[in-house]
């Protein structure tokens, strides 16, 4: 197993749909985040892509000046899916419960998470059909913050500092393995963090929030 039971666990263990029930039509990352996570889109996703946006919202934050051949939406909550005008498509599931995805094999050239790997409970599970809707060299983009519903992280995130989240990452990716060989590529991190030390930062003296981003493709 990749993470102990007790590391899978959240503060609040009532199911997710409850939390999940009434939309919330915010950002949960600032306009510099967004801006680099829209910079990065651009630079690896293709034009006329299958693209498939995991754990999505109101908002995908994807390029409005590439097309795409399709925009796959998942996530809890069906007003704030309706609202996101990037997907051509959505469907509501709680991979926590069903990590299953109702999704063919090889679909997609991109697979997205945004701020939102902290709440799988069984990520092992999710990465690897994230690996088997993926096409083969297709992508994966991991990325998030040091912001959360701390009542709905695992335990494995809560409890991490932030490098470790980003190794943590790195296993998930590391976990699949297709044969004898690893089902992706060795992972690719990137980091931008605020100058500014924390405690003023806290003070609310500028900074911006920190940004991730793990990486890796298909093995063909």
């Amino acid at each position: 197993m990749l993470l102990p039971g007790k590391q899978r666990s959240k503060l609040d263990e009532t199911e997710d749909r409850l939390f999940y029930e009434y939309p919330r039509f915010v950002t949960h990352v600032d306009e510099g985040f967004i801006d680099r996570l829209r910079g990065l889109y651009s630079d690896r996703l293709s034009v006329n892509s299958r693209v498939l946006d995991l754990m999505s919202s109101w908002v995908s934050h994807l390029p409005d000046d590439r097309k795409f051949s399709h925009v796959e939406g998942h996530g809890m909550n069906e007003e704030e899916l309706a609202r996101n005008r990037q997907l051509n498509h959505y469907f509501i599931q709680d991979l926590n419960k069903d990590p299953k995805l109702p999704l063919g094999d090889r679909e997609f050239d991109a697979v997205l998470i945004c701020v939102s790997v902290q709440y799988l409970q069984y990520p092992e599970a999710v990465f690897s059909e994230i690996h088997r809707v993926l096409k083969p060299g297709g992508v994966v983009i991991v990325s998030f913050s040091n912001r959360m519903f701390f009542q709905k992280a695992i335990a494995a995130w809560r409890d991490a500092t932030e490098a470790q989240r980003v190794k943590l990452v790195e296993s998930y990716f590391n976990s699949v393995r297709s044969g004898e060989l690893p089902g992706f590529s060795v992972p690719e991190v990137i980091i931008h963090q605020s100058s500014i030390p924390p405690v003023l930062q806290m003070l609310g003296l500028g900074g911006g929030d920190p940004f991730y981003a793990v990486i890796a493709h298909r093995q063909i």
